[in-house]
Protein backbone atom coordinates (compact mmCIF):
# COMPACT_ATOMS: atom_id res chain seq x y z
CA UNK A 1 0.00 0.00 0.00
CA UNK A 2 2.93 2.30 0.84
CA UNK A 3 4.15 1.98 -2.49
CA UNK A 4 1.04 2.71 -4.26
CA UNK A 5 0.72 5.77 -2.36
CA UNK A 6 4.13 6.71 -3.40
CA UNK A 7 3.62 5.86 -7.22
CA UNK A 8 0.36 8.05 -7.32
CA UNK A 9 2.44 10.96 -5.09
CA UNK A 10 4.67 10.61 -7.83
CA UNK A 11 1.81 10.99 -10.45
CA UNK A 12 0.39 13.75 -8.74
CA UNK A 13 3.72 15.54 -8.50
CA UNK A 14 4.48 15.60 -12.50
CA UNK A 15 0.53 16.22 -13.42
CA UNK A 16 0.71 19.24 -11.65
CA UNK A 17 4.07 20.18 -13.84
CA UNK A 18 1.89 19.05 -16.68
CA UNK A 19 -1.05 21.33 -15.95
CA UNK A 20 1.88 24.06 -14.57
CA UNK A 21 3.43 23.83 -18.18
CA UNK A 22 0.11 24.04 -19.90
CA UNK A 23 -0.69 27.43 -18.40
CA UNK A 24 2.66 29.16 -18.39
CA UNK A 25 5.15 28.37 -21.38
CA UNK A 26 5.07 27.09 -25.08
CA UNK A 27 5.67 23.58 -25.25
CA UNK A 28 4.66 21.32 -28.20
CA UNK A 29 0.99 20.53 -28.00
CA UNK A 30 -0.27 23.41 -26.19
CA UNK A 31 -1.87 26.37 -28.21
CA UNK A 32 -2.10 29.97 -27.20
CA UNK A 33 -5.39 32.27 -28.27
CA UNK A 34 -4.09 35.12 -29.29
CA UNK A 35 -7.48 36.23 -31.24
CA UNK A 36 -9.49 39.06 -29.46
CA UNK A 37 -12.82 36.62 -29.58
CA UNK A 38 -13.61 35.33 -26.04
CA UNK A 39 -15.11 32.08 -24.91
CA UNK A 40 -18.73 32.30 -25.26
CA UNK A 41 -19.09 30.83 -21.25
CA UNK A 42 -17.00 33.05 -19.78
CA UNK A 43 -16.17 36.80 -20.66
CA UNK A 44 -12.41 37.18 -20.20
CA UNK A 45 -9.77 35.14 -22.15
CA UNK A 46 -8.96 32.22 -21.72
CA UNK A 47 -5.33 31.09 -20.53
CA UNK A 48 -4.28 28.42 -22.60
CA UNK A 49 -5.76 25.72 -24.84
CA UNK A 50 -4.05 22.10 -24.40
CA UNK A 51 -4.84 18.70 -26.01
CA UNK A 52 -4.74 15.62 -23.99
CA UNK A 53 -4.54 11.75 -25.83
CA UNK A 54 -6.76 9.48 -24.12
CA UNK A 55 -5.70 7.72 -21.08
CA UNK A 56 -3.47 10.82 -19.99
CA UNK A 57 -3.50 12.21 -16.56
CA UNK A 58 -4.99 15.52 -17.05
CA UNK A 59 -4.59 16.70 -12.63
CA UNK A 60 -3.86 14.75 -9.62
CA UNK A 61 -5.56 14.98 -6.67
CA UNK A 62 -4.05 16.95 -3.83
CA UNK A 63 -3.15 19.62 -6.96
CA UNK A 64 -3.65 23.09 -6.09
CA UNK A 65 -3.75 25.50 -9.20
CA UNK A 66 -5.18 28.91 -9.53
CA UNK A 67 -6.78 27.75 -12.73
CA UNK A 68 -10.07 25.71 -14.04
CA UNK A 69 -10.56 23.96 -17.08
CA UNK A 70 -13.40 23.55 -19.89
CA UNK A 71 -14.11 20.79 -21.64
CA UNK A 72 -13.67 21.49 -24.75
CA UNK A 73 -14.09 18.30 -26.86
CA UNK A 74 -13.68 14.79 -25.66
CA UNK A 75 -14.65 13.57 -22.42
CA UNK A 76 -12.42 13.17 -18.66
CA UNK A 77 -12.73 10.82 -15.96
CA UNK A 78 -13.00 11.91 -12.32
CA UNK A 79 -11.79 9.01 -9.90
CA UNK A 80 -11.00 7.89 -6.75
CA UNK A 81 -8.97 5.52 -4.90
CA UNK A 82 -11.15 3.03 -2.88
CA UNK A 83 -9.97 1.57 0.62
CA UNK A 84 -9.13 -1.59 -1.24
CA UNK A 85 -7.23 -0.25 -3.85
CA UNK A 86 -9.68 -0.11 -7.03
CA UNK A 87 -10.12 2.69 -8.55
CA UNK A 88 -13.56 4.63 -8.53
CA UNK A 89 -14.71 6.38 -11.58
CA UNK A 90 -16.52 9.25 -9.54
CA UNK A 91 -17.59 11.09 -12.65
CA UNK A 92 -17.59 11.35 -16.51
CA UNK A 93 -16.78 15.43 -17.35
CA UNK A 94 -18.50 15.94 -20.99
CA UNK A 95 -18.23 18.32 -23.07
CA UNK A 96 -18.89 21.33 -22.40
CA UNK A 97 -18.47 20.39 -18.41
CA UNK A 98 -16.15 22.10 -15.88
CA UNK A 99 -12.85 20.90 -13.89
CA UNK A 100 -11.56 22.64 -10.99
CA UNK A 101 -14.02 24.98 -10.94
CA UNK A 102 -15.46 24.41 -7.17
CA UNK A 103 -11.47 24.26 -6.04
CA UNK A 104 -10.70 27.52 -7.66
CA UNK A 105 -13.35 29.61 -5.51
CA UNK A 106 -12.33 27.81 -1.98
CA UNK A 107 -8.60 28.01 -3.11
CA UNK A 108 -8.73 23.86 -1.97
CA UNK A 109 -6.80 21.57 -4.04
CA UNK A 110 -7.96 18.89 -6.41
CA UNK A 111 -10.03 15.80 -4.24
CA UNK A 112 -10.31 13.66 -7.08
CA UNK A 113 -7.68 12.39 -10.17
CA UNK A 114 -8.57 13.17 -13.91
CA UNK A 115 -7.91 11.89 -16.56
CA UNK A 116 -8.60 12.12 -20.09
CA UNK A 117 -11.32 9.31 -21.11
CA UNK A 118 -10.81 9.79 -24.95
CA UNK A 119 -8.68 12.34 -26.60
CA UNK A 120 -9.75 15.92 -25.53
CA UNK A 121 -9.84 19.37 -25.55
CA UNK A 122 -9.57 21.49 -22.36
CA UNK A 123 -9.84 25.03 -22.25
CA UNK A 124 -7.83 26.79 -19.08
CA UNK A 125 -9.33 30.07 -17.17
CA UNK A 126 -7.55 31.95 -15.02
CA UNK A 127 -9.04 31.31 -10.98
CA UNK A 128 -8.63 34.76 -9.89
CA UNK A 129 -10.86 36.08 -12.67
CA UNK A 130 -13.08 33.67 -11.65
CA UNK A 131 -13.37 34.60 -8.24
CA UNK A 132 -13.44 38.67 -9.24
CA UNK A 133 -16.08 37.89 -11.19
CA UNK A 134 -18.67 35.63 -9.01
CA UNK A 135 -17.87 38.29 -6.17
CA UNK A 136 -18.95 41.37 -8.68
CA UNK A 137 -22.09 39.25 -10.65
CA UNK A 138 -24.48 37.55 -8.30
CA UNK A 139 -25.97 36.24 -11.46
CA UNK A 140 -23.18 34.89 -13.30
CA UNK A 141 -21.81 33.16 -9.66
CA UNK A 142 -25.42 31.81 -9.67
CA UNK A 143 -24.80 29.93 -13.00
CA UNK A 144 -21.84 28.26 -11.58
CA UNK A 145 -22.83 27.08 -9.00
CA UNK A 146 -26.31 25.93 -10.03
CA UNK A 147 -23.91 23.75 -12.32
CA UNK A 148 -21.75 22.33 -9.65
CA UNK A 149 -25.14 21.78 -7.55
CA UNK A 150 -26.41 20.06 -10.36
CA UNK A 151 -23.35 17.52 -10.49
CA UNK A 152 -23.68 16.96 -7.04
CA UNK A 153 -27.26 16.04 -7.25
CA UNK A 154 -27.36 14.11 -10.09
CA UNK A 155 -24.16 11.44 -8.19
CA UNK A 156 -26.51 11.67 -5.16
CA UNK A 157 -29.40 10.21 -6.76
CA UNK A 158 -27.03 7.94 -8.59
CA UNK A 159 -25.50 6.45 -5.74
CA UNK A 160 -28.83 6.05 -4.04
CA UNK A 161 -30.28 4.58 -6.42
CA UNK A 162 -27.43 2.11 -7.49
CA UNK A 163 -27.47 0.93 -3.73
CA UNK A 164 -29.97 -1.29 -3.94
CA UNK A 165 -29.92 -2.55 -7.64
CA UNK A 166 -28.41 -5.80 -9.33
CA UNK A 167 -25.12 -5.71 -11.19
CA UNK A 168 -27.08 -5.74 -14.35
CA UNK A 169 -28.98 -3.39 -13.78
CA UNK A 170 -26.04 -0.89 -12.56
CA UNK A 171 -24.84 -1.84 -16.12
CA UNK A 172 -27.68 -1.26 -18.07
CA UNK A 173 -28.21 2.46 -16.39
CA UNK A 174 -24.21 3.41 -16.64
CA UNK A 175 -23.89 2.26 -20.80
CA UNK A 176 -27.73 4.14 -20.67
CA UNK A 177 -25.86 7.68 -18.94
CA UNK A 178 -22.92 7.21 -21.49
CA UNK A 179 -24.39 7.02 -24.34
CA UNK A 180 -26.37 10.06 -22.64
CA UNK A 181 -23.10 11.93 -22.37
CA UNK A 182 -21.78 11.00 -26.00
CA UNK A 183 -25.00 12.38 -27.59
CA UNK A 184 -23.82 15.95 -26.36
CA UNK A 185 -21.51 15.92 -29.15
CA UNK A 186 -23.62 16.05 -32.74
CA UNK A 187 -21.62 14.26 -34.28
CA UNK A 188 -22.04 11.49 -32.27
CA UNK A 189 -24.91 8.72 -31.89
CA UNK A 190 -24.39 8.00 -28.65
CA UNK A 191 -24.84 4.07 -29.59
CA UNK A 192 -21.09 3.16 -29.78
CA UNK A 193 -18.91 3.54 -26.51
CA UNK A 194 -15.12 4.23 -26.27
CA UNK A 195 -14.82 2.77 -22.90
CA UNK A 196 -12.51 0.05 -21.51
CA UNK A 197 -13.65 -3.09 -19.38
CA UNK A 198 -11.76 -1.64 -16.87
CA UNK A 199 -13.14 1.75 -17.00
CA UNK A 200 -16.57 0.44 -16.72
CA UNK A 201 -15.83 -1.88 -13.88
CA UNK A 202 -14.11 1.27 -11.87
CA UNK A 203 -17.58 3.63 -13.11
CA UNK A 204 -20.01 0.96 -11.56
CA UNK A 205 -17.53 0.47 -9.37
CA UNK A 206 -17.44 -3.36 -9.26
CA UNK A 207 -15.03 -6.42 -9.98
CA UNK A 208 -13.78 -6.55 -14.12
CA UNK A 209 -14.89 -9.88 -13.91
CA UNK A 210 -18.47 -9.74 -12.77
CA UNK A 211 -18.65 -6.90 -15.34
CA UNK A 212 -17.18 -9.22 -18.00
CA UNK A 213 -20.19 -11.82 -17.31
CA UNK A 214 -22.78 -9.50 -17.58
CA UNK A 215 -21.65 -8.17 -20.67
CA UNK A 216 -21.28 -11.53 -22.31
CA UNK A 217 -24.83 -12.18 -21.02
CA UNK A 218 -25.79 -9.03 -22.94
CA UNK A 219 -24.19 -9.68 -26.13
CA UNK A 220 -25.86 -13.53 -26.19
CA UNK A 221 -29.36 -11.62 -25.79
CA UNK A 222 -28.16 -9.29 -28.70
CA UNK A 223 -28.48 -6.10 -26.27
CA UNK A 224 -24.64 -5.03 -26.43
CA UNK A 225 -21.72 -6.09 -29.14
CA UNK A 226 -18.24 -4.65 -28.71
CA UNK A 227 -14.64 -5.01 -29.51
CA UNK A 228 -11.90 -4.43 -26.89
CA UNK A 229 -12.28 -1.00 -25.45
CA UNK A 230 -15.89 -0.52 -27.56
CA UNK A 231 -19.42 -1.34 -26.82
CA UNK A 232 -21.84 -0.72 -29.46
CA UNK A 233 -25.34 -0.62 -28.08
CA UNK A 234 -27.91 -3.08 -30.19
CA UNK A 235 -31.21 -2.98 -28.62
CA UNK A 236 -31.48 0.10 -26.81
CA UNK A 237 -35.19 -0.95 -24.96
CA UNK A 238 -34.12 -4.18 -24.11
CA UNK A 239 -31.38 -2.43 -22.56
CA UNK A 240 -33.68 0.39 -21.19
CA UNK A 241 -35.75 -2.35 -19.06
CA UNK A 242 -32.84 -3.87 -17.94
CA UNK A 243 -32.05 -0.70 -16.15
CA UNK A 244 -35.58 -0.66 -14.70
CA UNK A 245 -35.10 -4.58 -13.66
CA UNK A 246 -37.35 -5.90 -16.01
CA UNK A 247 -36.24 -9.60 -16.92
CA UNK A 248 -33.57 -9.53 -14.31
CA UNK A 249 -33.08 -13.20 -13.35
Amino acid sequence: MDGAISTRDNRTRRSAARISEAVTCGSAGIVYDGRADLDHEFPFYRSSVRKFRRGEIIAGAGVVLDVFARVQRGMVSASTPLADGREFIVEIVPKGGLIGELEVLRKQSLSLEYRASSDCELHYFDGRLLRDLCANDPQFQVKILSKALARVSELELRIISNAGSSLRQRLARTLLRLSALYRMDAQNSGDELIISQHELAATLPASREKVNQCLRRLRESKVVDGTQGKIRILNRKALEAYAEGAGLG
